[in-house]
């Protein structure tokens, strides 16, 4: 059978498996490559026939008795954590002298059991379990690149001698005092050698005596032909991949024949039988069965839905940030107003208080990240059922005040945001202001003793509370524009009209067109607030004209 070729890539294969690992069986089939056999696999159609006669003719001539065909070629069958020893092993350990261990003694008394049943079925081909004290090298020289003349970092050293063996582990569980659980003043030595991730493995390594004839048994020729490593989560890890739909992988020897070998890797592992599939799928869903029953119990069975004729909202919001304020450390004070006709539950509370938070320079600006998170939940009740317009909605009150080292603090700004009336994600951006008094003593006062002017009122910022009129005048009131704060919305409405047959999933985006008009009340504030930016923006390009276009301007 001509090869398709030699496979160059030994990188790691990860698997993972809900089968028990001890299902996991490999077959190897081992062969050394002859210089016939190469001048075979490399010939054309036209003289295939030929020359495997002559490939033939020059095999049994050198052939030196049936023991050295069984040693060209070897196919074995190998379990997980299956234990075949190998010609070094059985003659150390034949001997009860060499022996220190019980793990010694226990191979000491498989090998006699062995050779008293007509010896090892084995010949080249043999493992490394994980109780022995086998490391291969490999791991110890872990490369990040190609290059040859690397050096390993002290992190790849260091995790390439996280794997212990068992024996090691239990010596030095044993050396480590109790009363010393935790190091108080620990050493830059010591951090760098304990922040080192220790995930325990099995590891199996699947091994090959490619000796020459006659000489099976020396270390020097043993050679890895597969690394297997299993964790508890199920997580196989082969090094090199299974040959299944690739060449085999080949090992040139050193010394002066450079004897060539080729080997693959096959997975013959019993698949699961029907009743087998079935009896687990009933197991696992029997398991999820049971795990949904307990997140119901947690949970609850009761789905509480909003009294008909109402609608809840339910605001998880977050003060992300503020910026453009004069001065450093700054906090936000705010309160949610609830407007007649709403209602929220009595745990309910409606202000908060984020933490004093100092500014960083992003660009040419000075910004303080709060990300402060706050909740906000209230109900809209109307009696008829003609839908009586709404014409409020709950509108969040804020105000920025700094605070310095001497404790002196300074209101920064007012603004206010009426919270969306459309459910999902909102991100808004205010503009604040505050009050200021003409004359330089009202700075100077401000800069060095703190205070200001303050709002008795913070429902003064958009229409006072206790306002009863048709007009409200603010003439002669000074104001001065600061900085801008960020918020965060994820809104959520309930409401049973959501229900309705006939509610259209475009009116479903938003519930108020089935409720009331304060959807064009939010259009008109839009309009207002457009057309204020554009009146500062004409301000401050009229600022920066030249006086005698201005005074032509004016005239």
């Amino acid at each position: 059978m001509a090869d398709r070729g030699w496979s160059t890539d030994t990188g790691e294969a990860v698997y993972r498996s809900r089968d028990p690992v001890r299902n996991l069986k490999l077959r190897i089939h081992l062969r050394r490559i002859s210089s016939c056999d190469l001048l075979f696999h490399h010939s054309t159609a036209s003289m295939v026939k030929e020359r495997k006669n002559i490939a033939t003719k020059n095999s049994q001539a050198l052939a030196s008795g049936p023991q050295k065909d069984e040693e060209d070629e070897e196919v074995m069958v190998i379990s997980w954590q299956e234990k075949l020893f190998s010609q070094f092993e059985v003659n150390l350990y034949q001997h009860k002298a060499a022996c220190q261990t019980p793990l010694d003694h226990q191979y000491h008394q498989e090998i006699l059991k062995l050779e008293a049943s007509g010896g090892r079925k084995n010949r080249r081909i043999f493992t490394y379990t994980d109780s022995d004290s086998y490391t291969s090298l490999e791991e110890h020289c872990q490369k990040m690149t190609t290059a040859e003349n690397e050096v390993p970092s002290f992190l790849v050293e260091r995790m390439a001698s996280v794997r212990h063996r068992r024996q090691d582990r239990r010596r030095l569980e044993s050396s480590v005092h109790k009363s010393r659980m935790i190091t108080w003043e620990p050493s830059e030595e010591f951090i760098r050698n304990n922040h080192v991730i220790n995930t325990p493995l099995q590891t199996m390594y699947i091994m090959a005596d490619l000796g020459p004839y006659g000489k099976l048994g020396q270390k020097d020729y043993e050679q890895i032909l597969c690394t297997l490593k299993v964790d508890s989560n199920g997580v196989i890890t082969i090094k090199p991949d299974f040959t299944d739909n690739k060449g085999p992988y080949r090992i040139v020897m050193e010394g002066e024949k450079q004897e060539l070998w080729k080997y693959t890797i096959s997975n013959v592992s019993s698949p699961a039988q029907r009743e087998e599939e079935e009896r687990e799928q009933r197991v696992f869903k029997d398991l999820y069965g049971r795990h949904k029953e307990y997140l119901s119990s947690l949970v609850g069975s009761d789905f509480e839905m909003a009294v008909h004729g109402s609608l809840r909202l339910f605001v998880n919001g977050e003060v992300v940030s503020a910026q453009g304020y004069e001065y450093d450390s700054l906090y936000v004070h705010f309160f949610v107003e609830v407007p007649e006709s709403w209602s929220s539950p009595s745990f309910q509370q409606l202000t908060g208080v984020t933490q004093t938070c100092v500014t960083k320079s992003v660009g040419m600006e000075e910004v303080a990240y709060f990300c402060y998170p706050f909740t906000f939940e209230a109900s809209y009740f109307h009696e008829n059922e003609t839908h009586d317009e709404l014409t409020q909605w709950p509108v969040l009150y804020l105000e920025v005040i700094s605070l310095d080292f001497w404790q002196r603090y300074r209101v920064e700004g007012y603004g206010s945001i009426v919270l969306p009336s459309k459910p999902g994600s909102h991100t808004i951006t205010t503009s604040t202001w505050r009050p200021v008094e003409l004359g330089t003593l009202a700075e100077l006062r401000r800069f060095f003793i703190g205070g200001s002017l303050e709002l008795e009122d913070l429902s003064y910022v958009r229409i006072p509370g206790n306002f009863k009129g048709d007009r409200l005048s603010r003439f002669g009131f000074r104001t001065e524009t600061t900085g801008s704060v960020t918020f965060r919305f994820h809104c959520l409405h309930q409401s049973q009209a959501f229900l309705k047959s006939g509610f259209s999933w475009k009116k479903r985006q938003n519930v108020l067109d089935h409720m009331g008009t304060l959807s064009q009340q939010n259009n008109i504030i839009n309009v207002l607030e457009a057309f204020h930016r554009a009146r500062r923006r004409m301000q401050e390009a009229r600022e920066n004209l030249p006086q005698d276009l201005v005074s032509s301007v004016k005239l």
